[in-house]
């Protein structure tokens, strides 16, 4: 188990209320030691003054750490006070207007006087050359991003020194070109004046719409992500119902979530296979192509599961070189696409170059862009610190089933008891029922069950109290939630999933369900290469009932078939040896080391 120790985030070494001989130093200490106030509350008091007092309202029950004895209580009272739409724009205005209040309030309360500099209270330090995570952040605005170090193992793989240059280039293009910049309005401007020719600039945009389950989000987001690094576009994000609420900013300085004043963000809901902006279709009306002189000044990308074959030539090199004309490109996506960007020849050598070890490219974007905000993190702390911390061996379950009956299977907990029991990941039971190995010295293996049924969980707990195990081992059984039915746009229930997800990737072994995007997020963001728990057929235990997964990336569950230059069907899990067909769903495509 890792080592926990306290992270105190209100003192800091270069702390100006700790210093002294001046008189903005003093006046410093009188605001900050008398008045409780700090960087986030006078950033707050300026947003109230912007926004009105039910938006900061809204802010205060997203970015507030709750304590409380109930563990899941407190976020579904907060979801009743709660309007989204303020949620989404309030903490856009806090990511918009963090770094211009820190810069105003760093001058103006704390001038540095000659040789000597002053680091805002709480700001991690720069070590952007050699870790993952971008630096310049206010601690208590995301505490998941410092905190959450103290509750994994390290991980055994380091990202490439390519990659780390290309995130601290992006991050500087983001904030160059993000919301409310002046590139970014004059763009949006042509956008809503309908002009049709756009003057060239180096600031084009990559929209994601938000869509579909929550893991679906996570690997699409992801997905999105490295599309927009490999072709320098900007990504902002849709807020949707609970994006803001879910996830902290992981750029610093400016917000990746698109304004809700977007010109076309009224007609997201619409957007379809048959929309006739969509690539696509314009391809096949003929209304696009390489010899065209000119480009509309957006495109629809209709990425979605349903999608045909003209949608899929967005996988196509030539292709790509019509697309990238679009200053703005929309797209809509439930899948984890990844594995097939590998596969287009112009991308194939960056990609190589940024992940030396292919089965590490969610492993990577997961840590990088998806941190709990304080109230999920709350959930995930308060959980792990008073279930799973003591434990000599976390083991993590995620049970899915596919089927519109909620109650639990007895072939689905038979299939689960002979993976983990014949895998050696629990223990057989002690059919003499003799006690052994007692005493402060025994082994004990927390399970953390997630499902949407509790079932599985009680039956398991049972089985282990009524009967002693032949290792003497103790076996805990947790089941943080178990919501009865999938509610994708509930947000008390995405708050949840998000957090047993996180749960689920500070496991030290991981049993996953086949075709679950909510197991390929834990095992990705946990570095864990899981065992899969075969699909079930006529309600039956699988033969093997699992195996161990061929590598840690998440699965692409609707990939194209289809050979570019040869224009014919082609294997594409048998082009590259690291591009393979997924275990559990045999036409997916996943990455694996070679």
């Amino acid at each position: 188990m890792p080592n926990r120790r306290r992270l105190n985030l209100s003192k800091n070494s270069n702390d100006p209320t700790k210093r002294s001989g001046s008189e903005n130093h003093s006046i410093a200490k009188a605001l900050f030691g008398k008045c409780g106030l700090n960087w986030m509350t006078l950033l707050g008091i300026s947003v109230a003054c912007l926004m009105g007092l039910s938006a900061l309202f809204s802010v205060s029950v997203v970015l507030q750490d709750i304590q409380s004895n109930s563990l899941w209580a407190l976020s579904e009272k907060a979801e009743i006070l709660v309007n989204h739409r303020q949620v989404c724009e309030a903490i856009f205005m806090l990511a918009s207007l963090n770094f211009t209040y820190h810069s105003w309030l760093r001058s103006s309360v704390f001038p540095a006087s000659s040789g000597e500099s002053h680091q805002s209270v709480g700001h991690d330090e720069d070590n952007s050359a050699t870790e993952l995570l971008a630096t310049g952040f206010e601690m208590d605005s995301c505490l998941s991003r410092y905190q959450s170090k103290l509750y994994r193992k390290e991980s055994p793989y380091k990202p490439s020194a390519l990659l780390l240059s290309k995130l601290r280039s992006y991050e500087a293009l983001h904030k160059r070109c993000g919301p409310h910049t002046l590139s970014y309005n004059t763009t949006v401007e042509l956008l809503r004046s309908g002009h049709e020719h756009y003057e060239v600039s180096d600031c084009n945009y990559l929209v994601w719409i938000s869509f579909s389950g929550l893991g679906n989000k996570i690997l699409s987001i992801a997905s999105a992500f490295l599309y927009a690094l490999l072709t320098d576009r900007v990504l902002l994000i849709d807020c949707g119902t609970d994006i803001g609420d879910l996830f902290c900013e992981p750029f610093p300085d400016t917000a990746w979530l698109l304004p809700l004043d977007f010109p076309l963000i009224d007609q997201f809901h619409n957007f379809d296979q048959k929309s006739p902006q969509s690539y696509g279709n314009m391809l096949r009306n003929n209304m696009i192509s390489n010899s065209s002189s000119s480009h509309p000044p957006w495109t629809y990308l209709h990425l979605v599961h349903d999608y045909d074959d003209y949608d899929k030539l967005f996988f196509c090199d030539q292709d790509q070189s019509i697309i990238q004309r679009a200053p703005w490109l929309i797209m809509k996506t439930d899948n984890y696409f990844i594995p097939s960007l590998f596969l287009i020849p112009s991308f194939e050598q960056q990609l190589n170059n940024l992940f030396p070890q292919k089965e590490t490219v969610f492993h990577f974007l997961g840590r990088y862009l998806f941190h709990p905000t304080n109230l999920v993190w709350g959930l995930i702390a308060r959980y792990y610190d008073t279930y799973l911390a003591k434990a000599n061996e976390k083991i993590g379950i995620q049970i899915r089933v596919f089927d519109t009956d909620p109650r639990p299977f007895q072939h689905v907990f038979d299939q689960i008891v002979a993976c983990t029991v014949k895998e050696g990941l629990l223990p057989e039971l002690n059919a003499k029922e003799e006690v052994t190995n007692l005493g402060a010295n025994q082994k004990l293996k927390a399970v953390l069950v997630t499902s949407l049924s509790s079932g599985y969980s009680e039956k398991l707990k049972s089985m282990y109290w009524d009967n002693p195990t032949v290792t003497g081992e103790v076996i805990s059984v947790y089941q943080p939630s178990h919501e009865g039915y999938q509610n994708t746009e509930n947000q008390i229930h995405n708050k949840k999933a998000w957090a047993e997800m996180y749960l689920l990737s500070l496991t030290d072994v991981l049993v996953t369900s086949s075709w679950s995007t909510f197991g390929y997020v834990a095992q990705g963001i946990g570095g864990l290469k899981p065992w899969l728990l075969y699909k079930p057929e006529n309600r039956t235990v699988p033969n093997p009932p699992c195996s161990r997964d061929i590598s840690m990336e998440p699965c692409f569950h609707a990939p194209p078939f289809y050979d570019c230059k040869a224009k014919t069907g082609v294997d594409t899990g048998k082009i590259v040896p690291h591009v393979r067909h997924c275990q559990g769903m045999g036409w997916g495509l996943k990455l694996v080391d070679n």
